[in-house]
């Protein structure tokens, strides 16, 4: 499938959210709903409701930093910058090495739905840790109003450890596929749920031309079924066991999910995944890697735990 990956940069001017609160945007606190928008992004009623839920609240946020990042340069700059980048290591390459199940070790500081998760939050040193427990690669959560990331730690982080990263955002515009190229990432998220299908084939395209690999990613069969209609050519799938309208995890999305799709493409799982018992759960389904940033990230030692989770996986 042909790829075109879009991401944002997150506005510079916002302060940061308050340690151990959960996640706000204009001073109301994100909440989960029955209510779940159809993939035009537009919100739809479910029961009599009309209430947007927690991706709508992101992407539109994320259409505000798009407009503030083109106000400041042009489209052909990022495209530049894009490719003047020397290419990091190949992220779909690292993944499908031989030697079993691969873990994608993910740098995070907070979630909507769980607030600060690290409050002694090193991104660097956190990356180094994860190459010591012996991660594959690295997702770096790059959003800065509702996870509290930063592009800035995408070129931290490549300047420090010899891991691909891929840049953990939503993507919707290619200046967001050209910042990140831009900012030393190996690769990019294109979520389904977040996209329509002729969306999801250009920002594929677009990552392709500047040399991203991209990490597309599925929560239910509506999302396949966009991706099948986008026309790209799939080289790596990911499962979200979250839903991200609701933000609820269950592993059974991908062993109803996996299966088929391991067929198609390297297989991700990603989310909900805390114990090797999971991690031999979503391998039996067709998994070849696991996405884990919660669990990781509130142990004591990032390095330790990477082990510990991955040790005795197939």
């Amino acid at each position: 499938m042909q790829k075109d990956c879009v991401e944002r940069q997150s506005s510079r001017n916002q302060e940061p959210i308050a340690n151990n609160q959960p996640l706000t945007t204009n001073n109301q606190q994100l909440t989960t709903n029955n209510c779940f928008p159809p993939s035009n992004h537009e919100p739809r009623t479910t029961n009599h409701c009309l209430m947007p839920t927690i991706l709508d609240k992101i992407l539109a946020r994320k259409r505000e930093e798009v407009a503030a990042l083109l106000a400041g340069t042009s489209r052909e700059a990022l495209r530049e910058r894009a490719l003047a980048m020397p290419a990091g290591p190949g992220f779909v390459a690292a993944l499908d090495a031989p030697g079993g199940m691969r873990l994608i070790a993910e740098v995070k500081k907070a979630s909507p739905s769980k607030g600060v998760i690290r409050a002694d939050f090193d991104p660097v040193a956190i990356a180094r840790a994860y190459e010591r427990g012996g991660a594959a690669a690295l997702s770096v959560l790059t959003d800065r109003d509702f996870f509290q990331g930063d592009l800035a730690y995408l070129g931290a982080i490549r300047g420090a450890v010899a891991l691909p990263l891929l840049r953990k955002d939503f993507v919707i515009d290619d200046a967001q596929v050209h910042e990140a190229r831009a900012a030393g990432a190996s690769a990019v998220l294109l979520i389904a749920a977040a996209l329509k299908a002729d969306e999801l084939g250009a920002l594929h395209a677009t990552a392709d031309a500047v040399g991203l690999d991209v990490l597309v990613e599925v929560h239910d069969e509506a999302d396949v079924a966009r991706v099948e209609a986008s026309g790209c050519r799939l080289r790596l799938v990911g499962i979200n066991n979250r839903n991200l309208h609701t933000f609820e995890t269950d592993l059974a999305v991908t062993e109803r999910l996996g299966p088929e799709l391991a067929r198609r493409a390297l297989l991700v799982s990603e989310s909900g995944i805390f114990t090797p018992a999971d991690v031999a759960r979503v391998a039996a389904a067709g998994a070849r890697a696991v996405l884990v940033g919660e669990s990781l990230m509130r142990q004591p030692d990032p390095a330790v735990a990477a082990r510990q989770l991955m040790a005795g996986t197939p």
